[in-house]
């Protein structure tokens, strides 16, 4: 009668290891997809061409909100906000909360996307506006997400929790693979070979 507690045991963290391997696939599938995707795309970005669209605006800030330029403020500080508002309305890119470079002549602010560049400058005497904006294509903006460039907090809480998804699908897939290998005589080879296979080509093949 005493085999009957490690058989429940072991069944015990089978299934445990089945429900996270399987939640933590469903939680990374799209990511890990994009990634992948986007690792082609990377490796080969000097083949795939782009041909970027440049947009560029000018306008006038109203007289009346010069005055609130006057007085420049700490280095790296951003647009006031009704300044920021009305370049939004006249030109349709948006430099609130954006560090500015301010200058005795203009403030420049520079609004780096994924996939795209944008940037505004604002003459301090005139009013003034310039403002260009460059995309890139979307394949280019895939590649910024895989970088995490330009991307924003959101995202980059999203790689963490997309990167600590897919080392628990990773580790869990480890764990089944050492249950289920006496059945499988296969199993270890492979992933000798899984693991062999990069470090050769790091180590002997890249200079």
């Amino acid at each position: 009668m005493k085999p009957r507690k490690p058989r429940k045991i072991r069944q015990f963290w089978l299934k445990q290891l089945h429900t996270w391997h399987w939640i933590s696939a469903a939680v990374s599938l799209i990511g890990m997809f994009l990634f992948a995707i986007t690792g082609i795309t990377l490796n080969h970005a000097a083949t795939i061409s782009a041909a970027p669209q440049v947009t560029a605006r000018q306008a006038m800030l109203p007289p009346a909100q010069l005055p609130l330029l006057a007085n420049p403020p700490a280095s790296d500080a951003p647009l006031p906000a009704p300044v920021a508002g009305k370049i939004k309305e006249l030109v349709g890119l948006d430099p609130a909360g954006r560090p500015g470079e301010w200058s005795d002549e203009e403030v420049y602010v520079a609004m780096p996307g994924p996939g795209s560049d944008a940037w505004v400058s604002l003459d301090r005497a005139t009013g003034a506006i310039e403002a260009e904006y460059t995309d890139r294509g979307w394949i280019s903006y895939l590649n910024d997400l895989h970088k995490g460039r330009n991307s924003g907090t959101a995202w980059f809480w999203f790689i963490d929790v997309f990167a600590v998804a897919c080392l628990i699908f990773t580790i869990t897939g480890l764990l089944l693979l050492q249950i289920h290998a006496r059945h499988r005589p296969s199993t270890w080879p492979l992933v000798a070979l899984g693991t062999a296979i990069p470090v050769i080509i790091a180590l002997f093949l890249i200079h």
